[in-house]
């Protein structure tokens, strides 16, 4: 089947997909980070609402707590590509919402009787369930997705990630003032997600000819544009992964995933750290200051997604240069932020609240400039490469607090600081430049459907196939009534 500009409605069912994975992608973030609220309400009820239990965890109990989701989510992220190609993304979204909405809704009895050991073991579990969501949901992207409309509704699709991580710290605080108190936290969680789950039941599909609610010319405007022949949904189509693992583009996107990982962990995870011990500044306690980064980027995501539709639509550049110059605007000018706020003194707070929030929010336009990349390199294999460069990148924010840790021996010494900061400009640059040089967004020739099909196949198959029938010799006899008459015409016509 080929594209012969052939289109769907304006709006339909492929927009509809798309919002729902926006959905997910939101409820599901709340029920992941709404611990960082919900803890300090739990260890200081005085602060929230002091008619439900505290609890006396150290810092090192809640260092556990905050981290042991990552420890269950790292494990599933390759499994969840494998998962997801065999059952399908509506089925394994489904199965993943479920399990943290079941999880989220038993917090509060669990820490109950078990303490913090049994609230690491909850997130751990979330985390395993919660670890299949990305590969899922860039396969299902692929599925859904025009090439001409990839970035509308892939990147409004990933906002929900960031719409997830504002409302987390905005309606958690509410909800532990609230007569909920801190365990409304976790039961609010756990029904946003069961709702989803009931909608995503509903209206999900894997792709558009098992939709029940698509028309039949949107479905041949998705299917034509793929170029998806009729039976493609019927096939499992092999993974090349020799090919996959000496692909420069690919190896080009991990280096650049891995950089985009450990620069914005450095600005989520030790700015707030340097303010506080440089500046004096205890941004961590404001709720305000600390979603202020989450809202710029949430925000700038829908300028980037609106500015990379224009210039493709009016062919200004090509979806590899929209690629490149996203991923350096969202990588360059964060790095020169770090460094600048790495001078800023105490009489420079309001700068460098500026500098953080602005850097944090250009920091964004990676979706659209690398974390889409992986289905431009092979809409066949997007949830596995997704698998395997998440895989990778997740272990670089489990190294940035200690690489800090070994810099930085005194939180109030800016020279130290400055080298922590100057390290990730540098990775930041560097990881950009790769990208730069050998990435792209052509399809690479690994991603057909018959790459590992024997290049020879054609040709065994006709040496195989039975000669053709020889004619058995003639009786001199029957040749002579046979040519008689023929010749006789011929010296008739003569």
């Amino acid at each position: 089947m080929t594209h012969k500009g052939a289109k769907g409605p304006r709006i339909g069912i492929r927009h509809l997909q798309s919002f729902l994975l926006f959905l997910g992608l939101t409820v599901m973030h709340i029920a992941r980070l709404n611990v960082s609220v919900a803890i300090v309400a739990m260890t200081n009820a005085a602060t929230t609402n002091p008619n439900f239990p505290e609890y006396e965890w150290t810092e090192k109990h809640k260092s556990y707590i905050l981290s042991s989701f990552y420890w269950g989510y790292i494990v599933t992220l390759c499994p969840g590509s494998f998962l997801c190609r065999r059952y399908g993304a509506k089925v394994v979204l489904f199965i993943a919402s479920c399990g943290t909405a079941v999880f989220s809704v038993m917090t509060p009895w669990c820490i109950s009787w078990g303490g913090w050991q049994v609230f690491c073991a909850i997130r751990i579990l979330q985390g395993l369930f919660q670890g299949v969501i990305f590969p899922c949901v860039t396969e299902h992207l692929a599925m859904w997705s025009p090439p001409e409309e990839r970035n509308r509704l892939g990147a409004f699709s990933y906002t929900g990630t960031d719409c997830g991580t504002v409302l987390a710290m905005f309606i958690s605080g509410m909800i532990a003032e609230s007569a909920m108190g801190w365990p409304g936290i976790s039961y609010v969680s756990g029904a946003l997600c069961a709702a989803w789950c009931l909608l995503w039941l509903i209206l999900g599909s894997n792709n558009a000819p098992e939709s029940r609610f698509i028309g039949e010319a949107e479905c041949k405007y998705i299917e034509s544009s793929l170029q998806h022949n009729e039976d493609f949904h019927d096939r499992t189509i092999p993974i090349p992964w020799k090919a996959i693992w000496t692909s420069v583009p690919f190896l080009a996107l991990l280096v650049t995933r891995c950089a985009e990982t450990y620069g914005l962990s450095t600005l989520q995870a030790e700015l707030p750290s340097y303010m506080n011990g440089v500046l004096n500044m205890d941004i961590q306690s404001n709720a305000v200051f600390s979603s202020l980064p989450f809202l710029a980027m949430w925000l700038l995501s829908y300028v980037y997604l609106i500015a990379a539709d224009v210039l493709l639509k009016k062919k200004c550049l090509s979806l590899t240069a929209v690629r490149k110059v996203f991923n350096t605007l969202s990588f360059w000018i964060p790095a020169a932020a770090l460094i600048a706020i790495g001078f800023l003194n105490e009489d420079n707070k309001v700068l460098a609240i500026t500098l953080m929030t602005l850097s944090v929010g250009v920091n964004s336009g990676a979706t659209i400039g690398s974390s889409l990349n992986t289905i431009d390199l092979s809409p066949n294999h997007a949830g596995i490469l997704i698998g395997l460069s998440n895989t990778v990148a997740n272990i670089i924010p489990i190294l940035t607090p200690l690489i800090a840790g070994e810099i930085v021996t005194d939180k109030h010494d800016r020279g130290q600081w400055q080298i922590v900061f100057g390290l990730a400009a540098i990775i930041f640059f560097v990881g950009n430049c790769v990208f730069l040089v050998w990435g792209t967004a052509q399809a690479q020739p690994w991603d057909a459907d018959d790459y590992l099909k024997p290049k020879d196949a054609e040709s065994c198959s006709q040496k195989k196939s039975p000669p053709p029938a020889i004619a058995p010799p003639i009786d001199p006899v029957l040749e002579l009534q046979i040519s008689w008459p023929e010749r006789y015409t011929v010296m008739a016509t003569d």
